[in-house]
């Protein structure tokens, strides 16, 4: 009597992706029955995609049965430990929204393109850069006392709001970037995408003032003016009148090297103090 061979099927990557996805499938939702808010609907979604993605690890460590178990419990637990930590940013993302956690971090992301553009330059031009925020911010405080209006939710912030200090720093260092690149590249095709490129991502995060409901929309436009203007102000005077009187006195050099020392100091003061604080 003639025995039935074996036949061996290899599992298909098509069907190992799948298979944790079909034996573990939820019921089907009701049209009638939705999640109660949006954080509910993506915290079961996560739920869902964390066991998919758990089983899917475990599977690929039975599978490479060559090692020892206990390299194979290793590599399970780390695998599974970097699943939980990207489960726990999604939810910490969705908790506080893309825009909230983006206007979060604004202040951090134009420090971090005024700095390398401080760095990338190095020369006496970055200085006055340095200087010239420091008497931005400081013209934005007055010009806020002066106007004294209120936010559109005091309740979130209680100091005036007109005009927005966010967009009038952002948007001095928006000019600053550009001109930057002009200096750099020249005026070419390049050199224009790239400038359109940084005023687009400046505008996005002085808007995100208004989203949040920290600013009106006459605030945000009210300090992104002011910025813009007091930076092609800034830049006209260093070429104008100042980069002479640079080079050909040893004190303006002095003064503007250690005002610019004081003011890189003063401001990591302030970062330290207060956006710690914050975060």
């Amino acid at each position: 009597m003639m025995s039935t061979p074996a036949i061996l099927h290899k599992p298909t990557f098509k069907s190992l992706l799948f298979s944790p996805f079909k034996l573990n499938q939820a019921k089907p939702i009701s049209f009638h029955r939705f999640p109660a808010s949006k954080s509910d609907f993506f915290s079961s979604k996560n739920k869902a995609l964390s066991k998919n993605m758990t089983e899917l690890v475990r599977m690929s460590a039975f599978r490479s049965g060559n090692g020892s178990d206990s390299e194979e419990s290793t590599g399970l637990f780390q695998q599974e430990a970097v699943i939980d930590g990207l489960n726990e940013f999604q939810s910490g993302l969705l908790a506080d929204g893309l825009e909230a956690t983006l206007n979060r971090l604004s202040k951090w992301l134009v420090a971090a393109l005024f700095g390398a553009v401080i760095l990338w330059r190095h020369d006496a031009e970055a200085m006055w850069a340095v200087l010239g925020s420091i008497v931005n911010s400081i013209l934005s405080v007055i010009l806020k006392r002066i106007f004294n209006q209120e936010r559109p939710d005091s309740t979130l912030r209680s100091d005036p709001g007109m005009p927005s200090s966010h967009g009038q720093s952002i948007f001095f260092t928006v000019v600053f970037a550009i001109l930057s690149v002009v200096e750099w590249l020249g005026v070419n095709g390049f050199s224009l995408i790239l400038g359109a490129l940084i005023l687009a991502f400046g505008t996005y995060l002085t808007w995100l003032r208004v989203s949040q409901g920290l600013h009106t929309i006459s605030q945000v436009a009210a300090g992104a003016a002011v910025g813009f203007i007091f930076s092609i102000f800034w830049f006209w005077s260093w070429d104008a009148f100042v980069l002479k009187a640079f080079i050909s006195s040893l004190s303006v050099r002095i003064i503007v090297i250690m005002a610019a020392a004081a003011s890189c100091m003063g401001f990591l003061v302030y970062v330290i103090r207060y956006w710690f604080r914050d975060e």
